[in-house]
């Protein structure tokens, strides 16, 4: 049975990891601009998981491979970004994001330490903050409600990696003196977008269906986070891809009533 369940959350957890690819013909408008952006900010949480599960010893979906195909999907998806942006503000703001990139990629390609997972920490974080500008300048170039609209639903993929990404790091044993801070503010941030989603005018009933499957897996994180039992990194990889996959596809279903 159990052999079983892994078989069905490895095929699952695939499916997110292709859903997220993207050919550079599909980016054909600002909408869809504003999605492909709004992964970045996910993928640097994305690989801070995948790198504290590595150090963790924890093989579980194989994090290792992930995390290569993740840091091979950002840089993809950056120069994608590069060449589809015609405006100069959001260029100056992806040129940081590139020259960030460069020294996180070479230490992500090193054998993942808990000595350095803070600085780790800290330089994603940094990366984080300047490809969420980028996401708010291309929102803003589509002059449209809807551009915020995806782009906050986006920003849920991110959060789902964030929380995780946290909770990884406090069983790897790495200090964050701000950990509850991040943790209790990614939550709160998760909830208030999720009601604010669930009040949109461009919800169909495929994308509510998904952001009530979003609701429910995001509970296991409220509960987590008022227990005081220890949960395996293994769920909390589980239950976090779950969120990313429901939010991913809604994002997408948002960006695609943009022609």
């Amino acid at each position: 049975m159990f052999k079983n369940s892994s078989l069905l959350i490895k095929s699952t957890l695939s499916m997110v990891l292709v859903s997220t690819c993207i050919n550079a013909t599909e980016i054909k408008n600002l909408s869809v601009a504003v999605d492909v952006a709004g992964k970045q900010r996910m993928f640097t949480q994305r690989m801070l998981k995948d790198y504290a599960m590595v150090g963790l010893k924890n093989d579980f979906q194989n994090p290792s491979a992930d995390l290569k195909n993740i840091m091979k999907l950002f840089e993809e998806h950056l120069n994608l970004l590069i060449s589809f942006n015609k405006d100069a503000s959001t260029k100056e703001s992806l040129e940081k994001v590139k020259a960030m990139w460069k020294p996180i990629k070479l230490a992500l390609n090193e054998v993942p330490s808990k000595a350095k997972a803070g600085k780790m920490q800290e330089d994603l974080e940094a990366l984080l903050k300047q490809s969420n500008e980028a996401v708010g300048l291309f929102a803003k170039q589509t002059g449209k409600v809807s551009g915020e609209i995806i782009n906050i639903s986006g920003r849920q993929r991110m959060l789902s990696q964030r929380m995780a990404s946290l909770y990884m790091l406090k069983v790897w044993g790495v200090d964050d003196p701000k950990f509850k801070e991040k943790m209790t503010k990614a939550m709160k941030l998760y909830r208030e977008s999720l009601e604010k989603l669930k009040k949109s005018k461009m919800n169909t009933p495929d994308i509510t269906t998904l952001l009530n499957k979003s609701e429910k897996a995001f509970k296991f994180f409220e509960i987590m986070n008022k227990s005081s039992n220890k949960f395996i990194p293994a769920l909390i990889y589980q239950k976090s891809n779950e969120m990313l996959k429901y939010m991913n596809t809604a994002t997408g279903l948002y960006a695609k009533q943009e022609k």
